[in-house]
């Protein structure tokens, strides 16, 4: 299904996705809107068998091994399918995170936004509990295993699953680090926006030993967050530095909790660096 978010701008500014000729987004003064699909996954997991993905791919025609992928994990209680359209005064960053969802279907990476349970008003099972201690038996280890098989089938168009980055706020970016726990060899990189170590959890938070294969981490984080504290964060990374991972920190010193307005440019530069 194709879902069309022009209709989210007002009669003063409106949006139409017949003048974007050369993106899959449209944008005003206070909108950005870009043209998405939804496909459903079903999971092997007993009580959590369907997911949405809600997705887009660069136009033109991809490359001869597919294109290059950005999972895009959603925050607490934020929807994957908010992630295709932004208010410029929404909370959050929203407004910045909508910026890179554009420029990175703009400069050729496939984007996928998957759902956390209950149709995203939730959050992700990487620190629960419950789960971290038994990741393969959570309902989120069987929504990869089903994400990384619809990739390698061409659910998705022509993606090339040898190229995967992801990234994320929040229980997003503590997702995003899930990846380097539980899957790293899937991934090239990875960039957490106002995260930390998978199984952390706000001021709460042991970085456990790290592998060699945890995949390059971009750090992006305000200094005045007080939901996931800086100083994790900052273990995280000094840890990955220590054991010589390439890793960078870009912090501002007057933000909170939300994106910041660099991540746009600085994670699709991340990125690029390991194509």
């Amino acid at each position: 299904m194709i879902w069309l978010l022009a209709a989210c701008a007002s009669a003063d500014h409106p949006l139409d996705f017949d003048d974007a000729v050369d993106s899959r987004c449209v944008s005003n003064s206070s909108w950005i809107a870009c043209e998405y699909e939804s496909t459903t996954l079903h999971t092997d997991y007993v009580r959590d068998t369907r997911r949405d993905v809600h997705w887009q791919v660069p136009l033109g025609e991809p490359p001869a091994d597919g294109w290059p992928v950005v999972i895009l994990f959603q925050g607490s209680l934020y929807s994957g399918e908010l992630s295709w359209t932004a208010q410029r005064d929404g909370p959050w960053g929203m407004w910045h995170q909508g910026e890179l969802v554009r420029e990175l279907l703009d400069t050729g990476y496939a984007v996928l936004a998957p759902e956390a349970h209950l149709d995203g008003d939730t959050w992700w099972d990487t620190n629960v509990t419950l789960w971290e201690l038994a990741w393969t038996k959570s309902p989120d280890h069987a929504l990869m295993v089903s994400l990384f098989d619809a990739i390698e089938g061409d659910t998705f168009g022509h993606l090339d699953p040898d190229r995967l980055f992801a990234t994320g706020i929040s229980s997003g970016g503590y997702m995003t680090s899930r990846m380097a726990v539980s899957y790293p060899e899937h991934f090239r990189a990875l960039a957490i926006q106002s995260g930390s170590y998978a199984t952390c959890s706000g001021r709460m938070c042991n970085v456990k030993r790290l592998d060699e294969s945890h995949p390059p981490t971009l750090f992006l984080h305000g200094d005045r967050d007080r939901i996931v504290p800086r100083r994790t964060m900052s273990r995280y990374a000094e840890d990955l530095e220590d054991q010589g991972t390439d890793c960078r920190v870009v912090r501002h010193e007057d933000v909170r909790h939300q994106w910041l307005s660099v991540a746009p440019s600085e994670i699709p530069d991340w990125f690029d660096r390991y194509l």
